[in-house]
């Protein structure tokens, strides 16, 4: 399959219609419709009763169940707390009450992963993963009365699930699937055959959500397609239990299907639905990192705090000291801003009178970015203990702070559920759309001359209304958003920037046109302009909001978000100069000619300490022979 067949089977999969309106989506195009988010949306007197409630009972467990250096130690989460975790519902929070669940809203099944994460993130992997991909949200989503009713409840209580769409040679790039489901010739069922890799849960699942091809015949329309699978079915074998740089902890595996039968009733949507169904489910999925990550800022703020006002050097605190003062500035700032981000668009999500398949990919493209670098901030705050592991610290006699653990299990979020260059590729496609949208045949290698022409009529209606709303906006104005206070003239400078922002695409879009595409460079710019764009104006509602709720924290909240926004200013301003001044074109003609050879004289001089193996391991189908790794608990 090459390029243009990719983009196409991609491009089919993606939901086209905007049916409700998007804040993320607005601001691409130059408009701040703050009224989108703006007074905060809150969670009703049920939803929130239900949420605390949950959220007590799973503090006090993990308090007293859970020992994080024993899970990083054993590089496993012991079945007992496995199974407590079930026993108190975290296993149903999304799943409603009518099947055995808690029916949490998206507000508290983040916070409740947010909490878990905290005391070991390879708690909150084990439960994201089995609610937020596996197969409830596809069920709850795209699946059938009868198949709520049969798997819902046990996944509630009792069954653990994953998701399998990447294999070995298939990453971002579904259409390359090699893992096939061949119709019954009664059409009774399907049988699959192929090789999974980095099945999350994979180890311990008893249900799996499945993307396998069908081949297109008589009766059969084709394409990737999901199923849900039995996870100790006839000709399923995990042949091995993955490790990782962190979560250590994560139950991740290599699973081989060979001549695996599945019902047919146990297809999810159509045939050709797969991807659409992993790519809508994602939507919402996606909220489950950004919750990780912001517990994460929240525990590396606290814990640098304390140790920057612990430790003197030349005469005072650390902390004290103009460079380390910065980075706890930026720790505490940042973490204010993954929160507001985070619960804005968790509560966008429940409202559901929003598209937020924007918002929701930028929440996880944002925080993980941000994430990482307060973790890695931390590290140096503290200094050799920072590099230092906890076990170590402790054995010496000091406080256990797994600073070092931190930076390893957050960084497989910049690559989990789609990576930084993966989202800014999936944004940048949404936030063009309308362009590409009007463009339609301009842009269309195989377009005929009349349609090219009838084509640029209508973009010419478009942008000669769309393009003077550009010139000028409320970001103009001295008194625009004053209901914020101070915090207005940051919601002013999002205002103006946004329509700048819309004016360098357009530029861009008449440049380069159909060609835009390929400029991943520029485009992941703008995306990165709109993700900072996007946390300010969510960190002025929520420090509004803070005020409004908590009167005592309306000083220190607008603080907060001062200084949050003056920092996100200073990046956007960096970005938008990098548009048109970088080495995006010198960097490509070196990265070329580093790939065909011309430069292999500079890796002289070392060794290769890697084990010897191919590239990427065989997914060639057949039977396993493998011992079977695949560890239920019951």
């Amino acid at each position: 399959m090459d390029e243009r067949q990719a983009r196409k089977v991609a491009e089919a999969a993606r939901e086209s219609d905007w049916r409700r309106p998007s804040f993320g989506k607005e601001l691409f195009l130059g408009r701040l419709r703050l009224d989108l988010i703006h007074p905060h949306p809150r969670p009703d007197d049920a939803a929130r009763e239900k949420g605390e409630s949950f959220l007590r009972r799973l503090r006090a467990f993990c308090a007293e169940k859970v020992d994080s250096a024993v899970i990083e130690r054993d590089a496993q989460i012991p079945d007992e707390v496995v199974r407590g975790l079930m026993e108190i519902g975290a296993f149903g929070m999304k799943i409603d009450e009518e099947y055995g669940g808690l029916g949490l809203s998206q507000l508290y099944y983040n916070r409740a992963l947010m909490l878990a994460g905290s005391v070991s993130p390879a708690i909150g992997a084990l439960l994201s993963a089995h609610q937020s991909i596996g197969v409830p949200q596809p069920l709850k989503q795209f699946g059938t009365d009868e198949q709520k009713r049969r798997f819902l409840p046990r996944c509630a209580t009792t069954a653990i699930s994953a998701f399998l769409l990447t294999e070995p040679d298939v990453g971002s790039d579904p259409a390359r699937v090699r893992t096939t489901a061949v119709p019954t010739e009664d059409g009774s069922g399907y049988v699959l055959d192929g090789v999974k890799l980095w099945t999350t849960n994979g180890v311990v699942a008893d249900l799996l959500v499945v993307m396998a091809k069908v081949p297109r015949s008589e009766g059969h329309r084709g394409g990737v397609t999901a199923f849900v699978v039995e996870g100790d079915a006839e000709g399923i074998t995990v042949e091995n239990r993955n490790a990782f740089m962190g979560l250590r902890g994560i139950e991740n595996g290599v699973t081989r299907f060979h001549q695996v039968r599945v019902p047919a009733e146990n297809r999810i949507g159509r045939e050709g639905e797969g991807l659409k169904i992993a790519l809508t489910t994602l939507n919402t999925g996606r909220l489950s990192l950004p919750a990780m990550c912001t517990g994460a800022g929240k525990y590396a703020t606290r814990m640098a705090r304390e140790w920057a006002r612990e430790r003197v050097q030349w005469g005072k605190p650390v902390g004290r000291h103009e460079e380390v003062a910065k980075k706890l500035s930026f720790m505490a700032a940042t973490t204010y801003a993954l929160e507001a981000m985070l619960d804005l668009t968790s509560q966008l999500a429940d409202d559901d009178r929003n598209d937020i398949r924007i918002e929701a990919a930028i929440a996880k493209l944002w925080s993980s970015e941000m994430a990482w670098l307060i973790a890695d901030e931390l590290v140096q705050v503290r200094g050799g203990r920072g590099y230092e592991t906890a076990a170590s610290l402790a054995a010496r006699g000091e406080r256990g702070v797994p600073a070092e653990q931190l930076l390893r299990d957050l960084r497989i979020n910049r690559i989990f559920e789609g990576s930084t260059e993966v989202m800014h590729l999936f944004i940048a496609r949404e936030a063009v759309d309308a362009h590409l949208s009007v463009a339609g045949d301009i842009i269309d290698p195989d377009a005929d001359n009349r349609a090219k022409a009838k084509a640029a009529v209508s973009a010419g209606r478009f942008y000669a209304g769309w393009l003077p709303t550009l010139m000028v906006g409320e970001g103009q104005l001295p008194n625009a958003f004053g209901e914020f206070g101070p915090l207005a003239r940051h919601l002013r400078f999002v205002e103006r920037t946004s329509r700048r922002l819309a004016r360098s695409t357009f530029y861009a879009m008449s440049r380069w046109q159909g060609g835009l595409e390929r400029k991943q460079g520029f485009l992941a710019r703008v995306v990165d302009v709109g993700a900072e764009l996007f946390a300010i104006s969510a960190v002025c509602v929520r420090a509004h909001h803070d005020g409004a709720e908590h009167p005592e924290r309306r000083r220190s909240a607008h603080e907060l978000a001062d200084v949050f926004a003056r920092q996100a200013r200073l990046r956007v301003e960096g970005l938008l100069h990098a548009m048109w001044d970088n080495t995006d074109e010198v960097d490509g003609l070196l990265a070329d000619r580093l790939l065909d050879g011309r430069y292999e004289w500079l890796e002289d001089g070392v060794l290769d300490p890697s084990t010897p193996g191919p590239w990427i391991a065989s997914s060639e189908p057949g039977p396993s022979a493998r011992e079977n790794v695949h560890r239920p608990i019951r």
